[in-house]
């Protein structure tokens, strides 16, 4: 019995995986583990939790700008704060 639910633990577990990082990134690495006191395996994936985070991020960032500058409303008031910025800022 106990072996069958320690297959089934292992079955479920992800696959491990094995990258190259070179010299750089080697270094980037062990700064990341160093600094934060942590394995080499528990920061990169960190490192990878955080970079995927960032660009779920941007994405979100990026589809709102889109969706803002299809706003006429919206660009209209940006126009008038800027031209309103460059007013107040005068000649240098």
């Amino acid at each position: 019995m106990r072996f069958a639910l320690h297959s089934q633990a292992v079955a479920s577990a992800p696959s491990p995986l094995s990258l190259r990082l070179g010299r750089d990134g080697l270094r980037a690495l062990d700064e990341i583990a160093r600094r934060r006191g942590l394995s080499r395996a528990e920061a990169a994936r960190q490192a990878i939790a955080e970079t995927a985070e960032r660009e779920r991020t941007r994405a979100g960032l990026a589809a709102e700008a889109r969706a803002l500058m299809k706003d006429r409303a919206y660009v209209r008031e940006a126009r008038e704060v800027a031209e309103l910025m460059e007013h107040l800022r005068g000649p240098w």
